[in-house]
C-alpha cells in the first residue's frame, strides 16, 4: 500500500504548508515536492496530480480528525458530554496545526463541482459521528424529540466550522479552544436540551 509507505505522509504534509502558504492554485507540484525534499517524479508516484493530493490530505487529516474526536468521547456517559468534546477537540486540533486550518477553512472551499463533491464524500465520516450524538441525546431524553436530525446536524458542523472560519479570517489573533464552551451551550440550547436523564 502506498499509504503506509514514509513518502506519502511526507508529502501530505508537506502540502499542507504549501497550499496555506500560498493558495491552492498558486501550489505548484514542484513547490510541494521541494518542501517534502522529495524529487517531483516522487509525487506522481503517490499520487495523479495536484487534485490528488488535496483529497488525499483531506481524507488523511479528517480520519485522523474522527479519530481523535472517537477517543475524547468514548468514555463519555451523555451526548452532551460527547457534543461537547467534539467542539473543543475540532478547535484544539486546528489551533494547534495552523497551516492546516487555512487549507481546511479557506483552500478546501474550491469552485470545481467535481472537488466539491469528493470533498463531501470525506465529510461524511464526521457527519455521521454527529448524527450518532444527536441520535443518541434524542433518544436518551436529553435533545427535543422533536429534532429535525439533518437540520441539527446542519446546524452543528456549519456553527464549529464557521467559528473556525472566522478565526482564520482574524488571522487566528485569538485562542480558538477558550470559545468551545460558548459555542457548545449555543448548540445544545439549539438542540432543546434540558438535562441528561438516565436510560431506562
Amino acid at each position: 500500500m502506498k499509504k503506509n509507505r514514509p513518502k506519502y505522509m511526507q508529502i501530505i504534509d508537506a502540502a499542507v504548508v504549501v497550499i496555506a502558504e500560498n493558495g491552492y492554485h498558486q501550489a505548484q507540484v514542484s513547490k510541494i515536492a521541494k518542501q517534502a525534499g522529495v524529487a517531483d517524479g516522487t509525487i506522481y508516484l503517490y499520487f495523479k496530480n495536484k487534485e490528488d493530493i488535496l483529497i488525499s490530505l483531506f481524507q488523511e487529516k479528517m480520519g485522523y480528525f474522527v479519530e481523535n474526536i472517537e477517543e475524547k468521547i468514548a468514555g463519555k456517559t451523555t451526548a452532551t458530554e460527547k457534543l461537547y468534546m467534539l467542539v473543543e477537540t475540532h478547535f484544539k486540533m486546528l489551533s494547534q496545526d495552523r497551516h492546516l486550518a487555512i487549507v481546511t477553512q479557506l483552500e478546501l472551499r474550491q469552485s470545481n463541482k467535481d472537488l466539491r463533491h469528493k470533498i463531501n464524500e470525506v465529510l461524511k465520516g464526521y457527519l455521521m459521528l454527529i448524527d450518532k450524538i444527536i441520535v443518541e441525546g434524542i433518544e436518551n431524553g436529553e435533545f427535543s424529540g422533536s429534532l429535525d436530525l439533518r437540520l441539527a446536524r446542519q446546524m452543528i458542523f456549519g456553527t464549529v466550522d464557521e467559528t473556525v472560519t472566522s478565526w482564520v479570517m482574524n488571522e487566528q489573533k485569538y485562542n480558538l479552544p477558550d470559545l468551545a464552551e460558548a459555542v457548545h451551550q449555543l448548540l445544545i440550547n439549539g438542540c432543546g436540551y434540558h438535562g441528561a436523564k438516565p436510560v431506562l
